[in-house]
């Protein structure tokens, strides 16, 4: 016995359904999915001391982010260099990844804890702050969230 054409036209017609329902379901769901989450800090370095900073970067600064990476805290850094900026734009961006948001709601407490076993008291981690002001200017953070397109 062979399939009679009024068969296979309705098994046609089934298929046909189900993918404009598989296509209209899509219309109704996002495009993509959040990610992770990036901070990037803007960094602008004073004149002649680029190469200072960018030192303390790959000593001090990575130690650091390694230790949190360490901990799971972050998930991973990189540093940017931005080509020719204009005038008042930063030099150097710190990129910082994040699994979410809700890395952000981690009591004080347990930051300056976290930050002692990492770069000591909080009065020497103050003193080394206000100290690499004298070769750069932080000019703000800016939080992304990564969208990851489907």
């Amino acid at each position: 016995m062979g399939i009679t054409g009024g068969g296979l036209h309705l098994g046609v017609t089934k298929q046909l359904a189900d993918y404009v329902q598989a296509l209209a379901a899509d219309d109704n769901s996002p495009s993509f999915e959040t990610g992770p989450v990036w901070d990037l800090a803007q960094v602008q370095t004073k004149d002649g001391h680029f190469d200072d900073y960018m030192n303390w970067l790959s000593t001090a600064w990575k130690a650091q982010q390694e230790a949190l990476k360490k901990r799971g805290i972050i998930l991973d850094y990189k540093v940017y260099l931005v080509q020719d900026p204009r005038q008042n734009e930063p030099d150097i961006l710190l990129a910082t990844e994040y699994k979410n948001l809700a890395a952000f709601v981690t009591p004080i407490s347990k930051q300056y804890a976290v930050q002692a076993e990492i770069a000591g008291s909080l009065v020497k981690s103050n003193q080394e702050q206000a100290a690499r002001g004298s070769i750069r200017t932080l000019m703000g953070d800016v939080l992304t969230r990564e969208a990851i397109l489907k």
